[in-house]
């Protein structure tokens, strides 16, 4: 096996961080080499916000439904799906732009996405430890004031990115044929596999050396998708210029 996925298979969102600078040129080039992910029509229809001042690192850390180590990793990020950039450019060409389209909601996000994690491996391979903060759509109004961000920009996660002061176990995956098919979508032996990774995940949670708890995976599930998740993103994210035409 290469080192490369050696790497991805290993993993781990870190929460504690040493007191440990990033050096600048370190974190310069972790974030170009975010930006050379796969970007859609070459749109690359995002913006990284390094959050460097304390109390507004704190604040969000309370607005993200209270992660210390929001304040205490050495970089915090707010990755942004940023259309605004691209609608100035066609402006500036003379160009309507049609905004709100679902599509390029789509592709802002998708976007954003592919380069957080290229963001995550460029970091991982150089030592360092990384969480996302999907935490950050709780108020995500009170956090784009906070950034200032303008319309058409919206923040799609929170990311820290620092030295780990932690060695957490892998947590484990669904096992690969329940997610991967073979020319057509089908879910024969599913129940079955999901039944056995439940018994996985029973005893990962049973033994890891912290925050030990009695749950699996299905479980879990029918907390996150039975009750209602974040129900002001679709009025926040009209309010922004994403109509979903």
């Amino acid at each position: 096996m290469n080192a490369v996925i050696e790497l991805l298979k290993s993993h781990r969102s870190i929460r504690k961080f040493t007191d440990r600078k990033i050096e600048t040129s370190l974190f310069h080039d972790i974030i170009r080499a975010g930006q050379s992910a796969a970007t859609s029509s070459h749109v690359q229809a995002t913006t990284v916000i390094h959050v460097k001042n304390p109390a507004t690192r704190q604040k969000i850390a309370e607005l993200a439904g209270g992660q210390p180590y929001i304040a205490s990793c050495s970089h915090f990020l707010v990755f942004c799906a940023d259309l605004k950039r691209i609608y100035d450019a066609c402006e500036r060409e003379g160009t309507a732009v049609k905004e709100g389209m679902t599509e390029q909601f789509i592709i802002a996000t998708v976007d954003t996405a592919l380069m957080a994690q290229n963001v995550a491996v460029a970091a991982e391979s150089a030592g360092l430890g990384i969480c996302y903060i999907g935490g950050i759509r709780n108020n995500p109004a009170e956090i784009s004031e906070l950034l200032q961000l303008p319309r058409d920009v919206y923040p799609v996660f929170g990311f820290c990115m620092g030295y780990p002061d932690q060695n957490p176990e892998v947590k484990p995956r669904l096992p690969l044929e329940t997610i991967l098919k073979e020319d057509a979508y089908q879910d024969e032996g599913d129940i079955g596999q999901i039944a056995a990774f439940d018994e996985t995940m029973q005893a990962y949670y049973q033994s890891r050396s912290s925050s030990n708890k009695s749950s699996n995976w299905t479980e879990q599930m029918k907390v996150l998708f039975t009750e209602k998740s974040r129900p002001h993103m679709r009025e926040f994210l009209r309010q922004r210029g994403f109509d979903m035409k």
